[in-house]
């Protein structure tokens, strides 16, 4: 009978509690709230549950939890897959919570659970100032911090998980909590970089960066020349300065209308990168890469707001099977078999990227979080397109032939790039992972919220 069905229930009291909505599988909205960013999510929560404010969300934690049923936060509903479908849980969806300040005179930004790095950027731009941002404006800023944050300034600044400086949830008790490194520094240290294990964040305060500009841009090359291009890239990082953060890249962009022309339907072999510091010195790092005549070079002095845009994510919700490794070596043997599983003539539309790392990211330093350091030199993601059920079998088969060529220099994952389930040791330095388990047992021992990894 519905009404023995718990999942009503709570979405009953749930909606007594606070002004919200409140949908479940009886509801017409149902499928539209439990949507994620990567079609291929198959979401089926209890409820899907969307606060507007602190108060709201401290409602549905008590509620939920006095109900037995679990809860999962989700800012813009990245990398879920983990979660699976999530019968016993209610999604909390952070959406509406988008509120943004940026001090200029601290270069510190404060962002509520629910924005994204364009609600940020050019705030901080007019401040003369920059954030650590990735490859996706469309990302949620909270989430993207919690589980790291490897952004354009990576090398030079570090992880934006480092940069936090407070740190507002509630915990499984109800609690309104603000954290730092002063206030119940422990359970600060584990949210900078062990994810979602530990309440629900509802907003966070970080370091910007005094910076107003980039030499930062391009090189297109014919996909052809993948093995060239991707080769000589893993020659040119192996002495780059910390003021470089750059991506050796395969792409393979479908013909669809919301590419821009001049790239549509083709597929090229790229090199990405964003310099701090002076122009000058910078075209001369390029010089060895320009020396190889790319097709198109879009390296100019851009404004910071320009990196947003850089990397040519996507920021309307896609299909993709993923895969991801950190290297502790990339060599020319991995290259050349990664090439031969999904590069030119293999029959695949798969695509991968080259991150490198190294520089402030290698960096340990006592007062880091959970993420004191990546475990890795570069950084390996690979996407396929599954527009239909059955590209779903040979897409999965061209990501494990990518995934066995790096296997030999494998060091583990990074948490915000594992979009399947794994095995936490690997995401973390050694030792982190019963230091973080011991914080969760002393904030959430009934184990209420549900991360994309739990540790």
């Amino acid at each position: 009978m519905l009404l023995d069905n718990p999942a009503l229930s709570t979405a009953e009291k749930l909606r007594d509690r606070f002004a919200g909505s409140v949908v479940t599988a009886a509801d017409a909205g149902y499928d539209k709230a439990r949507g994620a960013f990567n079609l291929l999510a198959d979401q089926r929560p209890a409820a899907v549950a969307t606060p507007s404010t602190v108060a709201d969300t401290a409602a549905i934690v008590t509620t939920v939890r006095d109900a037995g049923l679990k809860i999962a936060p989700q800012g813009s509903s990245h990398n879920v897959l983990p979660l699976g479908a999530g019968e016993d849980t209610v999604l909390l969806k952070l959406e509406r919570m988008t509120g943004v300040e940026v001090d200029a005179a601290a270069r510190r930004a404060r962002v509520e659970a629910g924005a994204r790095w364009w609600d940020l950027l050019d705030q901080a731009a007019e401040a003369g100032l920059a954030a650590r941002h990735g490859s996706s404006p469309e990302i949620n800023i909270v989430g993207y911090s919690l589980g790291g944050g490897v952004g354009w300034m990576a090398r030079k600044h570090g992880l934006q998980s480092n940069a936090l400086t407070a740190i507002e949830l509630i915990t499984a008790d109800g609690e309104q909590r603000r954290v730092d490194a002063d206030n119940e520094p422990e359970l600060f240290w584990a949210l900078r970089g062990g994810g979602g294990n530990f309440g629900v964040v509802t907003a966070i305060e970080f370091e910007l960066v005094p910076v107003r500009e980039f030499y930062a841009g391009a090189l297109f090359f014919e996909f052809e020349r993948a093995a060239e291009v991707l080769n000589a890239y893993r020659e040119w990082t192996v002495d780059l300065p910390d003021e470089i953060t750059s991506v050796g890249r395969t792409l393979q962009l479908p013909d669809l209308e919301v590419i821009p022309a001049i790239v549509r339907g083709k597929s090229f072999a790229i090199i990405e990168a964003a310099a701090l510091g002076g122009r000058d010195e910078a075209r001369e790092l390029l010089a060895p890469l320009r020396e190889l005549k790319p097709q198109m070079d879009t390296f100019a002095t851009v404004p910071a707001t320009a990196l947003q845009h850089l990397h040519m994510d996507p920021i309307e919700p896609v299909p993709g099977a993923t895969t991801h490794a950190m290297l502790g070596a990339l060599t020319e043997r991995a290259i050349d078999e990664a090439l031969a599983a999904v590069g030119p003539g293999a029959g695949s539309p798969a695509s991968f990227e080259i991150r490198h790392l190294g520089g402030e990211l290698s960096r340990s330093d006592a007062a880091h979080g959970a993420l004191d350091t990546m475990r890795g030199e570069y950084m390996m993601f690979g996407i396929a397109p599954v527009m239909a059920p059955e590209m779903a079998a040979p897409m999965a088969a061209d990501l494990a032939r990518l995934d066995a060529a790096f296997a030999p220099d494998d060091s583990g994952r990074y948490l915000n790039f594992t979009e399947v389930e794994h095995t936490v040791e690997d995401m973390f330095p050694d030792g982190t992972v019963p230091r973080l388990r011991a914080v969760r047992e002393t904030y959430d021992p009934e184990g209420l919220f549900r991360a994309n990894h739990a540790v």
